[in-house]
């Protein structure tokens, strides 16, 4: 590392009554001095540790200076304190930290592994590795759930398509028209258990930029569902998909495996009929100068290639925008629930919509699209290690639930507990972290730390 890069200081004149000159010379300091609550968390988890144990090592024993598991922990954690960029690991190869966090003495432990040791490792493992990773990762959430609650009722499964666009020569880039760029189209899994507001993510499958929505679903169920039953035997399962994920072979499924199903469907003629006589309501009633509020109900459809006809809850609706004609908007949603149709619309089906806030999150947090390999199977260890970094974050925010950061966003987790300026000190006995006195949340990042196995000094 060049040293004269980091110590070149700059001098300001007129902030202060006194020239102000700031160096960055600070050795033994670090910028993520909150990143312990990290570490603490993938422990608890066990997250780290059963990723690594899916890889095959296959290089030269004499040769290795990083373990598999150091090599994961650092992208991991890199990753979750917002380095998304490989090319972070130069500059934090020396972090006293990240060092403290991989398990190597903060102050004269070697320097941790480079970027090109880090994109070797993304580019070695191979589709048998990467599926035992995905389970790996939805094993250890499950798990985290069912020692977290005693009884659960009802696990409800969301899966959502989102767009990553591409801006090279990456392999299964394609163009998708419903996007209008060329991209990677990854399926992302959260489930939810009993009527918590939070989703949590235990799935995110990269898949070429023009496959279907639904590509993939059947055989993540088939996987899923037995990891579900065994962990969670007396509860029901529900599954909420939007218009993409329609078709007999999915409804068959959701049928043979017991599984509750709330499935938005695209409109087409003979669902439009259905609805008219409600359509015919709803622009009545607005003629009449009443408020365009949508009219529900239900009818028992079936298309030409299904075994059997099905209820569909059925929403009338007109939109109405000043100085425009009025528009309809009807909307239909295939159920075997029973219940009050505007209630499975409203509480059920539209719940589902809090997903996008997740996938945000997932983008804008934690850069998961960040997919610059030309490897396919490289770019999707990179989302799936990105997937346990959003995963390790989702247990910080469940363990702030008695804290101001209860219900604070990815960004905003890593700004208030784990972006602090920290200077480590070391005697034989001990490592100590010193940090502001000023610090904002403090006592928020005190209550989160004795929550995860902390003890007060």
């Amino acid at each position: 590392m060049d040293k004269g890069s980091t110590t070149q200081g700059v001098l300001f004149k007129g902030l202060h009554k006194k020239p102000v000159t700031v160096q960055f010379d600070q050795d033994h300091a670090s910028s993520d001095g909150g990143a312990l609550l990290l570490k603490a968390c993938d422990q608890r988890l066990g997250l780290s540790q059963a990723i690594a144990s899916c890889i095959e090592d296959e290089r030269q024993s004499g040769k290795v200076r990083h373990s598999l598991v150091e090599i994961l922990q650092q992208r991991l954690f890199g990753i979750a304190c917002g380095y998304a960029d490989g090319n972070d690991a130069g500059q934090l190869a020396d972090d006293p930290i990240f060092k403290l966090l991989l398990g190597r003495d903060p102050l004269t432990g070697s320097t941790l592994a480079s970027q090109p040791t880090l994109s070797r490792f993304e580019n070695a493992v191979g589709p048998r590795q990467l599926l035992k990773i995905a389970e790996a990762l939805a094993d250890r959430v499950i798990e985290r759930h069912r020692r977290r609650r005693k009884s659960v009722k009802r696990i409800t499964l969301d899966f959502d398509p989102t767009d990553d666009p591409t801006h090279g020569a990456q392999q299964l880039s394609f163009f998708n028209r419903f996007y209008d760029t060329w991209c990677y189209l990854p399926l992302a899994g959260f489930l939810t258990v009993d009527n918590e507001p939070q989703q949590y993510l235990f799935c995110y499958v990269l898949r070429a930029g023009n496959a279907a929505a639904k590509h993939g679903l059947l055989g993540i169920l088939k996987r899923l569902l037995p990891k579900l039953r065994q962990a969670f035997p007396k509860a029901k399962i529900r599954i909420r998909l939007d218009a993409g994920f329609t078709g007999p072979d999915l409804y068959e499924f959701f049928e043979s495996n017991q599984m509750e199903y709330v499935v938005c469907m695209a409109k087409n003629v003979r669902l439009e009929r259905l609805a008219a006589p409600l359509m015919e309501r709803v622009v009545d009633a607005i003629a009449e100068g009443e408020a365009p509020s949508p009219i529900y109900g239900e009818a028992r459809y079936r298309a030409h290639r299904w075994s059997r006809a099905r209820r569909v809850i059925i929403r009338a609706a007109v939109v109405v925008h000043p100085g425009r004609v009025p528009k309809a908007n009807p909307r239909f949603v295939i159920t075997n629930l029973r219940g009050w149709p505007q209630s499975l619309y409203e509480r059920v089906y539209c719940a589902r919509g809090d997903i996008e806030n997740r996938i945000k999150e997932l983008k804008y947090g934690l850069a998961i699209d960040r997919t610059s390999c030309t490897n396919f199977f490289a770019n999707q260890f990179r989302v799936l290690i990105t997937a346990a970094a959003y995963v390790l974050m989702q247990e910080l925010r469940l363990k702030a639930h008695h804290t101001r950061c209860a219900h604070a966003q990815v960004s905003t987790l890593q700004l208030r507990l784990l972006k602090m300026g920290a200077w480590v000190e070391r005697s034989v006995r001990r490592v100590v972290l010193h940090l502001p006195t000023s610090t904002v949340y403090a006592d928020d990042w005190r209550r989160i730390a004795r929550s995860i196995g902390a003890v007060a000094t």
